[in-house]
């Protein structure tokens, strides 16, 4: 591969005509007017694109083909067909592989794209990425939908939606604000969909506390009733709730209002409700010790819960098993308990 420039400012990238390689039969003319000699068997194999190309040129038996890449910077150009004989003939070494993407990386990014080099196109994207910031980010955006670039889009809307206001001063953001109104909808879409989605995480990560803590007070109930944790005077070390579930119970115990009508007392239905829950989720038939669990049962049965108390005993069931999960031993913390037992011994 050979390069003629009107300013002799490009070297000569590749030697050709040589007894090891073959004469180049192929003449890439750029915007700026250099001519680039290639080889056609390697532009043909490297892209298709290029291949239809070059058949339509020779269209007449014109041994001299000439085809146009035009749109980008010479030097942009030279570096496109260096790394496409790069794979072929004349390796690069890794080092010049990435000297020439971080110089060259946007303007190889739409050629990859538009020659279909999947290959480069990969590694177009990963050195575009590297060189993300603030300023360019939006810029890098367009290019990155018209080029098809899932990937690369994505890393942008981020990088935008994690520093909006520093986006705001960049060029690329006024001009979109001035000539594309749809891409500045499009980010501000996403922007609004990001606050969503957090509101929603945000929800989500409270409700699950409070199954969490459904599901230790269910745990605490077993606890105190079948391992007979009575003790009020020292607080359990087991459970950090159950000290306050044994007041609450001791409550309901002695509280005069409980459920009667005119509303009642709040703390005792309080207590009737996670007597409630605990039947709900409670795998036990006839031999649970906790008061009040076979009376709901039977409750169940005769009346057809309602959704939501459904949900509810169902998000708390799996908050259980979720917990004993994280609560069991791994194999390794087995093994160094029973080896430790056994020095012991």
């Amino acid at each position: 591969m050979r390069v003629k420039s009107s300013n002799n400012c490009n070297p000569d990238l590749h030697k050709a005509g040589t007894d090891m390689v073959p004469p180049t039969d192929v003449q890439i003319v750029t915007s700026d007017g250099n001519t680039i000699a290639a080889h056609s068997s390697v532009l043909s194999s490297a892209s298709p694109v290029l291949e239809r190309m070059i058949d339509r040129a020779r269209k007449g038996w014109n041994t001299d083909s000439t085809i146009r890449i035009l749109g980008v910077p010479s030097d942009a150009v030279i570096a496109f067909v260096q790394l496409l004989y790069s794979s072929r003939t004349v390796p690069l070494s890794t080092r010049e592989i990435v000297d020439v993407l971080d110089q060259h990386c946007l303007q190889l990014l739409a050629m990859s794209h538009k020659y279909r080099v999947p290959s480069l196109k990969r590694s177009c994207e990963e050195a575009v990425a590297v060189q993300l910031t603030a300023e360019n980010a939006v810029d890098v955006l367009k290019l990155a939908k018209l080029c098809d670039a899932p990937r690369l889009y994505q890393r942008c809307v981020q990088l935008v939606a994690k520093d909006f206001l520093a986006v705001q001063e960049s060029d690329g953001w006024k001009f979109v604000q001035r000539h594309d109104m749809m891409l500045e909808l499009e980010i501000l879409q996403f922007l609004e969909d990001r606050d969503e989605r957090k509101k929603r995480w945000k929800q989500q990560r409270e409700a699950q506390k409070v199954y969490q803590e459904l599901s230790e007070a269910m745990n605490c109930l077993h606890h105190i009733f079948a391992d007979g944790c009575s003790e009020m005077r020292e607080p359990c070390t087991q459970f950090d709730s159950c000290q306050g579930l044994k007041l609450l119970m001791q409550h309901f115990a002695t509280c005069d209002k409980k459920l009667a009508r005119g509303g009642g007392c709040l703390r005792c239905k309080r207590m009737w409700q996670i007597f409630r829950l605990h039947s709900s989720t409670c795998n036990e038939s006839k031999s649970c010790k906790v008061p009040f669990c076979s009376h709901f049962k039977m409750k169940t049965q005769a009346e057809k819960l309602d959704k939501t108390w459904r949900l509810l005993a169902k998000k708390v069931a799996t908050a259980k098993v979720m917990s004993s999960l994280a609560n069991r031993k791994r194999p390794e913390e087995v093994d160094q308990s029973w080896a430790k037992y056994m020095k012991r011994k």
